[in-house]
């Protein structure tokens, strides 16, 4: 599948990088601290900010200092933590700055710390700390579009997880879901790939030429 574009909307955790080994073991963690790992075996960890998370499974007083907690836990656990994901250099490479952000459901300390950590810059990041409604409310993705000052209809967003998806289509915006962490009959998205290296872009005078799949 062929889509013109004018900006590319990124998630990060599952679609550029996975730290899921490490999001595992430092969420293991908080809950064994506060008492709440049998909560916790049912609750979904992936595409979703921390608060949101804790507030199933924690009193409401007890949220914010569990939210610092486990960013704490997860920054420090960042070195070593942290895989690149297949063809996430090679799209980023020719992408211009104003043609990409990066819009995730962690915290900025913590996303900008995994991106550092392979190596990759960001122009522009919608993080947890930019947004009242996270996914899948399409705020984030709306956010973005604002700061790269492009049309929501002419971004495309790039998503492993159906609620990021969820978010992309509610913006008005193309999603490309990749099955780094679902398989493709849980995903809803205008075309599926296994990860990035099935995605190509080209510069084009008025924006992006994206090829996505076979």
């Amino acid at each position: 599948m062929k889509i013109h574009a004018e900006a590319l909307l990124f998630d990060n955790d599952g679609t550029l990088i996975s730290s899921m080994e490490s999001v595992y073991r430092c969420w293991t963690r908080l809950a064994q601290e506060y008492g709440v790992t049998e909560a916790m075996a049912s609750v979904d960890l992936h595409g979703r900010p921390a608060a949101e998370i804790l507030a199933e499974v924690l009193p409401v007083d007890k949220v914010p200092e569990a939210v610092s907690r486990i960013e704490r836990l997860e920054v420090e656990d960042v070195p070593g933590g942290v895989v690149l994901l297949p063809g996430t250099k090679e799209l980023l490479q020719p992408l211009p700055a104003h043609r990409w952000a990066v819009v995730t459901s962690a915290t900025r300390p913590l996303a900008a710390a995994r991106l550092h950590e392979v190596g990759i810059d960001f122009p522009v990041m919608i993080a947890a700390n930019d947004i009242t409604r996270g996914k899948p409310d399409p705020e984030p993705f709306l956010l973005a579009a604002e700061r790269l000052g492009v049309d929501p209809a002419r971004c495309v967003v790039f998503e492993d997880a159906p609620a990021g998806l969820a978010s992309g289509r509610a913006a008005g915006m193309r999603t490309v879901a990749l099955t780094t962490t679902h398989r493709a009959d849980q995903l809803t998205a205008d075309v599926v790939v296994p990860d990035l290296s099935a995605v190509s872009v080209q510069v084009t005078g008025d924006g992006l030429e994206i090829t996505a799949g076979a």
